[in-house]
């Protein structure tokens, strides 16, 4: 029997429900009107521009302490930005088509949990986790593959990882293996890690339903 992955089909989708959804958009919505200003995200930037701190995630708590690695800075291998792509378009593929979906309900009878994949397999927050985990790795700087959430086009709260490249940020998606520029995900971006502190948030409020209005 084939696999769902088999001739470029993309990852089939975890639903995460629309639980939270309305009241983190409703926050997203009051930020941007409270706080635009000139510099801020929008959908039309190369790069994700924070607004400003705020808490990791809920499920991301205590992430730092769980894996170093995750928060901690590293300097990498001197790969050229070609090498750089080559690589995390191979592996994000390698790893979207080796772990099975299966949601935290049903694996650990809890509505978050941030960790690697078992051998039944992850959520979309545990193919971020495990992406971070093998680039860098396998040499690209741990501050340029940043953990953030998002609402999808359905408002179903998930998880990505963004790769962050001299041109701009691309988003590496446990729903496809394509790898695009973040704007064209058509995603609403809640919040990422912090570059410069990867144990720090950032507030993004950007691209989605708010580039719509802005």
């Amino acid at each position: 029997m084939k696999t769902p992955f088999e001739n470029g089909q993309t990852h089939p989708r975890i639903r995460r429900g629309a639980r939270g959804a309305a009241g983190l958009l409703g926050a997203a919505l009051m930020a941007v009107a409270l706080c635009a200003a000139p510099g801020t995200a929008t959908a039309s930037g190369a790069f994700i521009t924070p607004k400003y701190p705020a808490a990791a995630p809920a499920g991301a708590r205590g992430i730092c302490q769980k894996y170093g690695w995750a928060c901690e800075r590293s300097a990498g291998k001197a790969l050229d930005e070609a090498s750089i792509l080559r690589l995390a378009k191979t592996l994000n593929r390698k790893i979207n088509r080796s772990v099975r979906p299966v949601s935290d309900e049903r694996q650990y009878r809890r509505a978050e949990f941030w960790t690697l994949p078992t051998t039944r397999g992850g959520d979309c927050e545990d193919f971020v986790l495990l992406k971070k985990k093998t680039l860098a790795e396998a040499g690209i700087p741990s501050d340029r593959l940043l953990m953030a959430t998002v609402l999808d086009r359905d408002l179903n709260n998930h998880a990505i990882l963004i790769l962050r490249t001299a041109r701009g940020d691309l988003v590496l998606d446990n729903l496809t293996d394509r790898i695009v520029p973040w704007e064209k995900t058509r995603y609403t971006f809640l919040r990422m890690q912090n570059p410069e502190r990867l144990d720090r948030w950032d507030a993004i409020f950007a691209g989605g339903l708010i580039g719509e209005r802005g």
